[in-house]
């Protein structure tokens, strides 16, 4: 029979062996447990469904009006709204889906707003266009570009972006400016995307208090603007949706911005019109609208100096109609207008402003006196 083999009288916590496989069976232990912690147990995962919207109508969308306060205490109020950070994501790239025509007045309204709202700056443009078509998909907004640029511009406060409605149209930036706004406002009808904005539908600088500020959330920082979404469904991907039609009406106070805006421009303002100048004089023919040998046509008339210049071109537009030829001329000295179109050069010079149109020959122009209505851009000014 053989001999026993002795029994180890080495202590368990002395032996390598052992407690290295202690080890190893606690860590294995401890790493399922943590597994287990961050997926949680297989019976309780589940995919949430998305958001519904709420069963209420889209939240109001409030003018631009502005509290009374001063600038500091304006930036201080502003400073304690708190910055949200969670849930904040960009928006999906958008690409215009109108024709040519349609294409180039959203360009041009895109364009406008971002140079009158952002001045001369690339990053400050594009973070206004952002906003811009976020509103254009978002159900509380008109379904067009230059229909959520110029919401609200017929009133003369209250507006939904100020420079539509305070004249600041009437101050021009410099070709190069104008240009370099197009090509930004390119970009973003073609899918570039501003994710510093994220689902921004306002904004404003941190110098004024628009009486809607504090219902909203603040999500960006843009230099001296502020961008905010609306609280709830309503600020969320899910609410970003809406088809933009493709189609842009041309708007009356872009006329002397952009020539797609002409045509069909003079419906807008044929009411201020007519009750600005009254009833035009009209040389050449016996009765407005009827066309003289050859469909060339020349008008003269009076002009009301408290019109804006803009609502000159369109009182031409409306006057010359569909015509392949028209000549327009106005004076707002009606001492110094003529009776006919052959002038002295005293009343020549005092012409206020002048509008020709000549399809055959594909020349289209307007122009003002610039000694008595200032343009910034100097082509639009009659020769001397």
């Amino acid at each position: 029979m053989a001999p026993e083999a002795p029994k180890s009288t080495t202590p368990l916590w002395r032996d390598r062996s052992a407690w290295l496989f202690a080890l190893l069976t606690v860590a294995a232990i401890v790493g399922v447990l943590y597994a287990s912690s961050l997926s949680g147990p297989a019976s309780y995962s589940v995919r949430l469904p998305p958001v519904a919207p709420p069963a209420s109508t889209v939240p109001e969308v409030l003018p631009m009006e502005l509290a009374p306060v001063t600038e500091d205490d304006a930036r201080a109020a502003n400073a304690k709204i708190p910055l949200i950070t969670k849930g904040v994501v960009a928006a999906r790239p958008f690409v215009y889906s109108g024709d040519a025509d349609n294409r180039g007045r959203a360009r041009d309204c895109l364009a406008a707003a971002m140079l009158y709202e952002a001045g001369d700056d690339n990053m400050g443009q594009r973070a206004v266009g952002q906003v811009i078509v976020n509103r254009a998909r978002h159900p509380a907004f008109p379904k067009s570009i230059c229909g959520v640029v110029f919401q609200g511009s017929e009133r003369v406060t209250g507006c939904q972006f100020t420079f539509t409605c305070d004249g600041a149209l009437a101050r021009r930036y410099s070709d190069a400016a104008w240009t370099r706004a197009q090509v930004n406002a390119e970009i973003v009808l073609a899918g570039g995307v501003d994710p510093r904005v994220g689902l921004a539908t306002h904004y404003h600088t941190d110098w004024v208090r628009p009486y809607w500020s504090d219902s909203l959330e603040k999500i960006a920082i843009v230099d001296t603007h502020l961008f905010f979404r609306w609280p709830g469904y309503w600020g969320t991907p899910g609410a970003f949706r809406g088809a933009i039609s493709g189609v842009e009406t041309p708007i009356a106070k872009m006329a002397a911005l952009s020539p797609l805006h002409m045509a069909g421009a003079a419906t807008e303002l044929a009411a201020e019109v007519d009750a600005a100048v009254g009833e035009p004089r009209i040389t050449g023919v016996a009765v407005p609208g009827q066309v003289v040998s050859g469909g060339r046509e020349t008008i003269t008339i009076t002009l009301d100096r408290k019109a804006t210049p803009e609502s000159f071109v369109t009182l031409a537009l409306r006057l010359c109609g569909t015509r392949e030829y028209c000549k327009f001329m106005g004076w707002t000295n009606p001492v110094l207008k003529p009776e006919t179109e052959a002038m002295s050069d005293t009343q020549r010079a005092a012409m206020t402003f002048s509008y020709l149109r000549d399809d055959k020959a594909g020349f289209e122009k307007a122009l003002w006196n610039c000694s008595e209505y200032k343009r910034d851009d100097v082509r639009q000014c009659m020769k001397r």
